[in-house]
């Protein structure tokens, strides 16, 4: 097979630069090593920023978003149960939309199919060659058959355990971590939710988050210790945990639980993302913690300065936005990093925490629901920070 741009891994990141390439008349093929249902009905998080959203509905792919999307336009942040609301409509005019991960990806396959691109899922033993030369090559298994993708670019999009990021030579990526001494229970109830807007809840007993997928479905996290075992935790004890962390300032309404786990914590970056004719995205490239919303909405970003790396280099023959599309993309991911990690250590219970530091945060927590700059500032970066 040949194509102008071979694109590894069918998540939010692959095929939403499967969409935008096909707008700008570059020819694309994807390749997946999971399933059409799987990747379909796999729960991730949802909230798309402001712009993000927008972009979804400029591309022809935002149809069921407007109609199913529950637009926010706020946040409550609650102190040990009592409830502070931050107005993005007053502080920025800008708002988030609720809106399923696997919903978007759905959408995304319907078009990549509606504009008849090449989509393989269940491929196996994928490998990548020959990437600074200027015909890079995907080897890949498809229903038992060996096959070759040549292409002259290739888009990692395959996600943090993909072939991608690891196929750098030595001495090629450096790699930012950090691991946080906690992770997130997290459930998925038959149950609405305990306000239109999420509430991200500190308490003395540790941190909580209530939000949702729908009117009638909740999405509900409760920190938790990084190893914790889920058969320790039955669906009483969440629920005894969940009413504490959130206090008398809403009622929770309890509901049938249809899934569970435990999500561990990390902030990942690889630097460079970009090796020859390789380039990474979204969650091959960088990981942050969930506290910020931001995973979904980088890998976004990511494709867009692609994309548009990826016309300029077709059309006039000028290659820069590809040369610097690694610094483009870093710049925006490390403010993300900064975000969630800002607000992970905002609203958590730190084990190792003195005294000091736990006057500390309260200090923080009511600085920033006492003042308006402080407010416009989270709701600056929690809306999404412009591309440009």
């Amino acid at each position: 097979m040949r194509t102008q741009v071979g694109i590894i891994g069918a998540g939010p990141a692959g095929l939403m630069l499967a969409r935008l390439l096909h707008l700008q008349g570059i020819s694309s093929i994807i390749i997946e090593n999971r399933s059409r249902d799987y990747i379909e009905n796999r729960i991730r998080a949802g909230l798309i920023e402001h712009w993000a959203a927008d972009l979804l509905v400029e591309l022809g792919v935002g149809d069921r978003l407007k109609r199913e999307g529950l637009v926010h336009w706020g946040i409550n942040i609650g102190i040990n149960g009592e409830l502070h609301h931050l107005d993005f409509k007053a502080l920025i005019d800008k708002r988030v939309t609720i809106y399923g991960q696997q919903e978007v990806v759905k959408d995304l396959v319907v078009q990549r199919l509606a504009d008849g691109g090449p989509l393989l899922f269940e491929v196996d033993k994928v490998s990548v060659h020959d990437l600074t030369s200027q015909q890079p090559v995907i080897r890949f298994e498809h229903e038992s058959k060996a096959q070759q993708i040549e292409c002259d670019f290739i888009a990692g999009c395959d996600g943090f355990h993909g072939i991608c990021r690891p196929s750098f030579p030595d001495g090629k990526s450096q790699v930012f971590d950090r691991d946080y001494p906690f992770g997130w229970l997290g459930i998925l109830s038959e149950s609405p939710p305990p306000d239109h807007e999420l509430i991200y809840s500190y308490t003395e007993r540790g941190f909580a988050l209530y939000t949702m997928r729908s009117e009638t479905v909740s999405r509900l996290y409760l920190q938790c210790d990084h190893d914790e075992d889920i058969a320790n935790w039955s669906d009483d004890r969440i629920w005894d945990e969940l009413h504490k962390r959130l206090g008398g300032a809403r009622k929770l309404a309890e509901g049938k639980v249809l899934q569970k786990g435990i999500t561990p914590m990390r902030s990942f970056v690889a630097e460079p993302m970009q090796y020859g004719r390789l380039f990474l995205a979204g969650d091959s490239a960088h990981i942050v913690p969930p506290t910020g919303a931001k995973g979904m909405n980088l890998a976004f970003a990511d494709v867009v300065f692609m994309s548009r790396a990826l016309e300029a280099f077709y059309t006039k023959n000028a290659g820069e936005l590809l040369d610097g599309y690694s610094a483009k993309c870093l710049r925006r991911v490390w403010k993300a990093q900064r975000f969630s990690w800002w607000m992970t250590q905002i609203m958590h219970r730190f084990p190792d925490e003195t005294a000091f530091d736990h006057r500390r945060q309260l200090a923080d927590l009511d600085y920033l629901t006492g003042s308006a700059v402080a407010a416009k500032s989270l709701a600056e970066q929690y809306v999404g920070l412009p591309l440009d």
